[in-house]
């Protein structure tokens, strides 16, 4: 009889490594990627997307599955907080693993596999939240660590010899040695680097986030998009203003620009594209030019002519270059005075 198992597949090298140990193990892995409005690898689609790949080298299959809202509102108010960002890193464990106990289900899977290493994250990957974790998303005992399971209690599936529990390892810390060398004996290279694969646990990001909540407790996905990309400024609690770095990002504003909203460039000069977003009004046109002709290259003229475009109208307005005391009281993030860059 064949055994199964439920994988959970970040995208990142433990748990892949955890899912080639249950394969060298011949049990029939599906592996769960889930995508939440935060992944910072917006690509799943593509042939070349991590998990897909890998399970087409390695045998195994592999879904996508969409978190959407469901996680959102988990983002917006974390039973179990938050970790240094806007992380809600414990909760989120909580629903992933509450799904798969779903898929476990229906596809009549025996337990549950994650790439989990003891200690490796101060806040989620200690010995007494992960069993916690566990309880709450009422998998108890379900669920192999196989990277750090000599550590962790015996498993269901461990007692019942569906897997053998010798072939598993101690590893803990935050070290990648060890999981590095066991890379190399999977002949796994091509592996992405340890930088995260989640937007909230960047540091710029969560400010934005926060800000956003903040001021507009139920975001439309296009204002959580918005995130990603360019300089933010807050001018008032309903209004926005964000400014491209580069043309893809002038691109991207570009894109989710909807009606109602202000584009502005510096007129016959290399400009970023900037975006007016909510309540629009003189004075918030007035920062945004200013802004816009700051990070333009017009930036070392005292003013310079600004483009409005606003419902298929355009006008001119001439913009005063913002000095360093606008970005600082509007700029959401760190408050810092700041040169002019392309950062």
């Amino acid at each position: 009889m064949s055994h199964k198992a439920i994988a959970l597949l970040s995208g990142g090298l433990d748990s892949a490594l955890a899912v080639l140990i249950l394969v060298r193990q011949g049990i029939q892995v599906k592996a769960i990627k889930f995508r939440t409005h935060f992944d910072t690898d917006t690509s799943s689609a593509s042939p070349g997307y991590y998990p897909v790949s890998l399970a087409g080298r390695f045998g195994f299959d592999v879904d996508v599955l969409d978190l959407g809202d469901r996680f959102l509102d988990i983002v917006k108010n974390p039973k179990h907080g938050y970790g240094k960002n806007m992380n809600p890193c414990i909760d989120c464990r909580i629903l992933m693993l509450r799904e798969a106990k779903v898929l476990m289900g229906q596809t009549g899977a025996d337990f549950i596999v994650t790439g989990e290493v003891l200690g490796q994250r101060p806040m989620s990957q200690r010995k007494d939240m992960l069993y916690h974790i566990d309880k709450e998303a009422g998998v108890t005992d379900l669920v192999l660590r196989p990277l750090s399971a000599k550590l962790l209690r015996v498993t269901v599936p461990e007692r019942k010899g569906i897997i053998n529990r010798e072939t598993f390892y101690d590893f803990s810390g935050r070290s990648r040695k060890p999981q590095m060398a066991l890379a190399e004996e999977f002949l796994l290279k091509d592996y992405p680097l340890p930088a995260g694969g989640c937007l909230l646990t960047e540091p710029n990001y969560g400010f934005r986030l926060k800000d956003l909540l903040t001021f507009d407790p139920s975001p439309a996905v296009r204002d959580i998009d918005l995130l990603r990309i360019g300089r933010h400024f807050r001018f008032s609690p309903s209004c926005k203003i964000i400014i491209g770095r580069d043309e893809d990002e002038n691109a991207l504003i570009a894109s989710l620009t909807v009606n109602g909203n202000c584009l502005l460039r510096v007129d016959g000069y290399g400009s970023p594209l900037t975006l007016v977003t909510g309540e629009i009004t003189e004075e918030a046109l007035r920062v945004a030019a200013s802004l816009c002709t700051r990070y333009s290259d017009a930036k070392g003229m005292l003013e310079a002519e600004v483009l409005i475009i606003h419902r298929e109208h355009t006008s001119r307005l001439k913009a005063i270059t913002a000095g360093n005391e606008i970005i600082d009281a509007l700029r959401i993030g760190r408050r810092r005075s700041e040169k002019v860059s392309t950062t």
